[in-house]
């Protein structure tokens, strides 16, 4: 049975993941209603990878018996300034998201929760890659500077298929 500290942090979670679900799909939105196709993929999947992990935490609380609470998501920007500015903020996002974990991380151990604890180091190392993926595709729009993005779109998806 799951302790209410640990069961309120997880369903606190299960909303910045489905907000997360909600910000990579407006961002999709963006990038395709733009004509960047490849990216707008690439984040598509990320939406659906999100939603993944909402739906992974909130079946956990379920089946420990606590109570997986659906919130409603705050709207998620419409809009863009650039490519560089949307990837900077994804990986602001996603350390925003690995801080999260991480408190989730202390809450177990300070409640000596040590089946959630054991539960959630996926998480740790889901985000261990999440923060390298979108730091690479920043690293390769440096190199690009503010042009060809056509080729930049094209090859984005297989830095996706890296993992």
């Amino acid at each position: 049975m799951l302790k209410k500290k640990v069961e309120g942090i997880l369903n606190a979670q299960i909303e910045k993941e489905g907000y997360s679900s909600n910000l990579y799909l407006a961002m999709a939105s963006w990038a395709e209603a733009n004509g960047y196709s490849g990216i707008a993929r690439w984040l598509y999947a990320q939406s659906d990878e999100e939603r993944v992990h909402m739906l992974k935490i909130l079946h956990y609380v379920n089946e420990r018996g606590g109570h997986a609470i659906i919130p409603a998501f705050k709207e998620a920007p419409k809009d863009q300034k650039s490519i560089t500015d949307m990837f900077n903020a994804v990986l602001e996002h996603e350390r925003y998201i690995t801080d999260s974990i991480n408190t989730i991380v202390a809450v177990t151990l300070d409640e000596k929760d040590f089946t959630t604890h054991n539960w959630i180091q996926w998480f740790v190392s889901e985000q261990i890659e999440e923060e390298a993926r979108v730091t690479e595709i920043l690293d390769k729009l440096k190199l690009l500077g503010d042009r060809n993005f056509y080729l930049f779109d094209r090859d984005i998806l297989s830095l996706r298929d890296k993992k």
